[in-house]
């Protein structure tokens, strides 16, 4: 059986959950607060982890940021009064598998025991095949064990061994180019060149020479022959970033190579045999370019025998707290400031925010963050005012201020709504689960007049 770690601050609450669970044949350890429930954490290893969420020192939240570095995969169950749900919900977003409320029935707590355990075992092949991919992949920001950036991985891990030409969209900051070097560090060619240009950032004379070479005397000041990346990137790949800005005139001579496996330097008459994989990258929609006729339609084929699309940080969020940490660690190393990490507050903003410029974005707010706070946790202080106010999307959100009394009675409405509707309108159960009687709770029906509550 699963072998559990109890946390509460309360003797007599660890007693009970600890008889509770024996009974239902579980190995249960327990600690007194959150500082003993990290060192046993660190000695230890447990199937799930029940912590209370407000305990004085270290919290529900420490715990839970520490069980998820030593961990990741450890499930996290919190406890809380009724009066702090919304911690609660905040803590699942930083990665708590779910919430119970006090006081709360045993054979509730047992449910839900046994729910996340089985989850686990179900998925635990699943992530450990996702850490897998992650590892073998993992260059820098390329980190994650999101969905998303496990398809990444999975067509990866297909195409790297293959001769095919690959095409990488996606938004700019993403890592289009890492995805390029760990493409071609995973393939046959991994001993030979991987060559790159920035199509975008050359005229296109220089373009034209830095790709295909010249011979000497083939324009003033060509004093020497010079060898073209096509050629030096023979038996090993060639990354073109930006090839939707490539001239249409120099993606003719690119498209030539492609078809003929022969380069021409500028001003030569000799061909020269070439073996080389192209790898190319774009922010923009090709096919679009297209349709305009600034790029060629044959050419794009060639390219595109395989796409990879590279998701932006806002579809991928579950990956923002593990670069988050990864910056950060490497950030505090570099300032000789060990230690430092952020609050949950300052995460649950990070993982919020639109992040238009991508995990690039992310790590110079992780620097900026590093450099301006001034103890070992990192608040939502130290964070851009942008990223503090904005609603998932980037953008900065008018908040509307209510009279404290409206707001309260709102957020209760809301809550027992919520638990009337998880145990299909059972009144009794809910009134066990919000620790009220079937007095109080019929009171507030008819107060807050919802035709729903009254059902």
């Amino acid at each position: 059986m699963a072998t559990i770690l109890v946390v509460d601050d309360e003797r007599d609450i660890r007693r009970a959950l600890d008889i509770v669970l024996s009974d239902e044949g579980y190995t249960v350890d327990t600690a007194a607060n959150g500082l003993e429930a990290i060192q046993k954490l660190q000695s230890h290893e447990y199937d799930l982890v029940l912590t209370d969420l407000k305990m004085e020192g270290a919290d529900g939240f420490e715990v839970l940021r520490k069980s998820r570095e030593i961990n990741e995969s450890l499930p996290v169950i919190m406890m809380t009064a009724f009066g702090s749900v919304d911690s609660a919900v905040e803590a699942m977003k930083l990665g708590a598998m779910d919430y119970i409320i006090k006081p709360f029935m045993h054979d509730d707590l047992k449910l839900t025991i046994q729910r996340i355990l089985e989850h686990g075992k179900l998925s635990l092949e699943n992530i450990t095949l996702k850490r897998q991919l992650s590892q073998r992949f993992a260059s820098d920001e390329i980190i994650g064990q999101s969905e998303a950036i496990a398809r990444v991985f999975d067509i990866i891990e297909k195409a790297a061994p293959t001769r095919a030409n690959i095409l990488i969209t996606g938004e700019s900051g993403t890592g289009k180019g890492l995805i390029a070097e760990a493409i071609h560090k995973n393939s046959p060619r991994r001993g030979q060149p991987f060559m790159s240009i920035n199509c975008a950032a050359i005229p296109e004379t220089l373009l034209e020479s830095e790709l295909f070479g010249y011979k000497k005397g083939a324009f003033t000041g060509a004093s020497t022959d010079k060898t073209g990346l096509m050629v030096m990137a023979d038996k090993g790949t060639l990354f073109l970033d930006e090839i939707g800005d490539m001239p249409l005139i120099i993606q003719s001579k690119g498209l030539k190579v492609l078809e003929s496996g022969e380069v021409l330097p500028l001003g030569d008459t000799k061909t020269k045999k070439v073996d080389v994989r192209i790898i190319s990258a774009t922010n923009k929609d090709i096919e679009a370019c297209i349709r305009d006729k600034s790029f060629r339609e044959d050419l794009y084929y060639r390219l595109n025998v395989i796409e990879i699309r590279i998701p932006p940080l806002r579809e991928r969020r579950e990956d923002i707290p593990l670069l988050v940490n990864r910056f950060l660690k490497e950030g505090a190393v570099a300032a000789g400031r060990a230690g430092l990490s952020f609050d949950a507050a300052a995460m649950n903003f990070l993982i919020g925010y639109a992040w238009p410029g991508n995990v690039r974005e992310l790590r110079n707010i992780v620097e900026r963050a590093i450099i301006f706070s001034t103890g070992d946790l990192i608040t939502s202080d130290n964070l851009p005012q942008k990223i503090r106010k904005n609603d998932g999307t980037g953008q900065p959100v008018d908040i509307k201020l209510q009279p404290l009394k409206t707001m309260v009675s709102d957020y209760e409405k809301e809550i027992i709504l919520n638990t009337l509707r998880r145990f299909d309108g059972n009144k009794e159960m809910a009134v066990k689960t919000l620790g009220i009687d079937l007095t109080t709770l019929y009171r507030k029906i008819n107060r807050f007049e919802v035709d729903e509550l009254k059902k």
